[in-house]
């Protein structure tokens, strides 16, 4: 009697009725790395995703921790490929997750995580006078390098009866989620302008910047003194000279 040739095993046919294997109930998805799930789910709402735009809404829950393990596990890569020997250097055998959760839950946040709440309130009494924020302290990478920017921004509000008006720590709440991503400052003033803009509709709205930038100071020229300034006007401070020159003389008191 001939014995019948032996069959591979199909994984899928050790299925119970009505219990789908489990390579079809992870779906599609299954093995793809998490990073490519939130491109295409990005690419597919044809939004953009540089390197300071916020990509909150397309990661779905629990995917930032797996994201971080894939962030470690490429970091691993740059230091092995950098000739660092992580297995037995005792100091950087954990640095490639550090840095994964650095950029992640710390310096880039503002990628990755919504807004924070920002209670708003109605303008009751009215207010119409020139308002000053700062200086606030910030913190950022350029994206040039991922090297440091540190400084100091300053707002002017000039509110009017329909403005909303938010508490003085709100402030630093959402300056800090937009400078938590690789930044350039002439963008970062921007969109802080833009954010703060649609939160308190005012009649005006100005920002200035003063920062030190790391690119500069710990490579390439290394001039340690050299600073960066910019500002944004919007509104009346835009079109009115003398609220402009009072704002500007207010916020270099303050510097000097």
């Amino acid at each position: 009697m001939t014995t019948p040739p032996l069959r591979a095993i199909d994984p899928l046919a050790s299925a119970t009725a009505g219990q789908p294997a489990q390579s079809e109930a992870q779906g599609d998805d299954a093995g793809v790395p998490v990073s490519v799930r939130i491109r295409e789910r990005i690419k597919a709402a044809e939004k953009r995703f540089h390197a300071n735009d916020n990509i909150a809404e397309f990661i779905e829950p629990g995917e930032l921790e797996k994201l971080l393990d894939e962030v470690a596990g490429k970091l691993g890569g740059v230091l092995e490929s950098l000739v660092i020997d992580t297995d037995s250097d005792h100091n950087t055998q954990d640095t490639a997750r550090r840095v994964a959760k650095m950029y992640l839950n710390e310096i880039f946040k503002g990628r990755y995580h919504s807004a924070p709440s920002v209670t708003e309130f109605p303008n009751v009494e009215r207010l119409n006078e020139l308002m000053i924020v700062g200086p606030i302290t910030v913190r950022s990478a350029c994206s040039h390098h991922l090297c440091p920017i540190i400084g100091r921004v300053w707002i002017g509000v000039m509110p009017n009866e329909h403005s909303n008006l938010i508490g003085l720590s709100k402030y630093a709440r959402l300056i800090d989620w937009i400078m938590s991503r690789p930044q350039i400052q002439e963008e970062a003033v921007t969109q802080v302008a833009d954010l703060l803009h649609t939160r308190m509709n005012p009649d005006g709205l100005a920002v200035v910047m003063e920062a030190d930038h790391f690119c500069m100071h710990w490579r390439g020229v290394k001039d340690m003194d050299s600073k960066m300034i910019n500002s944004v006007m919007r509104g009346s401070f835009l079109k009115d000279a003398n609220l402009r020159r009072e704002f500007l003389a207010l916020v270099n008191q303050r510097k000097g």
